[in-house]
């Protein structure tokens, strides 16, 4: 889009590139630290994933690892890859090792990648539609037309349907309930239609949040045929008005922004919708309240018509080699201690119980591990051994 900001790269953060790293971990019991030496572990080249991926999930669960792991790898194959973020407590940047500002921005040379942390405070001064910093920012005209009269639609509420709640709306400002979640969505459709990129993947904000913003569709549109609506039917009051205050005949007439917003609005739809363009991917640790909640998360998808192809299971406390047959230094991995540890074996049974129950519920997905690592993950070196186990 024409008013995207890109920031050209200065200067780029080589830290955790995946050259080799010292973790200490823990061997249980004994209080004794082993010092041990994690090498690098190759980046796959490119990535099996549609034009969009978005991850979600419950809070906490690593849904961001997983979506810079798989920016990383789509931008390692050459393809022009956007990483975003709408979760309002951001850790994109903590993840990737590297400052992120709230408009896409280049961030590394070597590789096509772009990142972009919304900025839910700076998305509302824009309005939910476009600027001004009101839900009718950015429709031209007729925000101005029609944002005198919110006295008097406000009471419009308990009449027609068609203008149920657009007072409410005019008059509560950009406080409305959900205004965040609808400026960010205005974001995210501008980064859809962007061509500077093959692949968009988004790092969604927590189960409640997600479900919101994927209403958001639904609702803009709503609210979108309500205003048209109120303006056809107020069309002779308005036009006097203008008359009155000098409007010329001549004013552009802003039903063709509102037409184009309703088009992007049901093109977002359509995609999120599309097994080919979209991967929901929904991510859970192996604990059973994060199954069900898990299970919970793709009906409510499903409800929105949104297919979910692959849920990731993160933090297993298994060898490299029954998690994955990618090349990664075991040194990288936690693997519990089954004989001398009590908590190990108690931990990896509620791990092994857990993993057959997503197992058993999703057994027509796509189900991915990604292992415990013995460091936080933070920097490229750990989102190598992320991005194999997605591959």
């Amino acid at each position: 889009m024409s008013d995207i900001d890109v920031e050209a790269v200065e200067e780029v953060d080589d830290e955790g590139d995946g050259t080799d790293e010292s973790v200490a971990v823990d061997a249980g019991g004994d209080d004794t630290e082993i010092e041990v030496t994690a090498t690098t572990t190759d980046l796959p080249d490119g990535v099996d994933a549609p034009e969009y991926v978005l991850y979600g999930g419950k809070g906490g669960v690593g849904k961001t690892t997983m979506a810079a792991a798989t920016a990383l790898s789509s931008a390692a194959g050459g393809e022009a890859t956007l990483v975003v973020s709408t979760d309002p407590a951001h850790s994109l940047s903590d993840t990737l090792d590297t400052d992120i500002p709230a408009r896409p921005t280049r961030i590394r040379e070597e590789i096509p990648l772009w990142a972009a942390e919304i900025d839910p405070d700076a998305a509302m001064e824009d309005g939910i539609f476009g600027a001004d910093g009101e839900p009718m920012g950015g429709m031209g005209d007729l925000g101005d037309q029609l944002g005198p009269m919110g006295d008097m639609l406000g009471g419009m509420g308990e009449g027609d349907d068609d203008d149920a709640g657009l007072g409410v709306m005019m008059g509560m400002g950009g406080s409305m309930p959900g205004a965040d979640e609808a400026a960010a969505m205005r974001q995210l459709l501008e980064y859809l239609d962007d061509p500077r990129f093959d692949r968009v993947i988004v790092d969604t904000a927590p189960t409640g949040h997600t479900l919101r913003l994927l209403q958001l569709p639904e609702i803009m549109d709503s609210m979108v045929g309500r205003v048209m609506s109120i303006r056809q039917r107020m069309s002779g009051m308005v036009d006097g008005l203008k008359g009155m205050f000098g409007g010329g005949d001549d004013d552009p007439d802003p039903s063709a922004d509102l037409d184009e917003l309703r088009e992007r609005i049901e093109r977002l739809r359509a995609v999120l919708r599309d097994p080919d363009q979209t991967d929901f991917r929904v991510v859970m640790i192996p604990e059973e309240m994060s199954v069900v909640e898990s299970e919970r998360l793709v009906d409510r998808l499903g409800e929105f018509g949104i297919p979910v192809q692959t849920l990731v299971v993160n933090r297993v406390m298994e060898s490299v080699d029954d998690i994955t047959d990618a090349e990664i230094d075991p040194e990288w991995i936690v693997t519990p201690n089954l004989e001398d540890c009590e908590f190990c074996q108690r931990r990896w049974q509620v791990q092994q119980d857990a993993l057959q129950a997503a197992t058993d519920l999703f057994r027509n997905r796509t189900v991915k591990r990604v292992p415990l690592l013995a460091d936080e993950v933070r920097g490229e070196g750990a989102l190598r051994v992320v991005a194999a186990c997605l591959r």
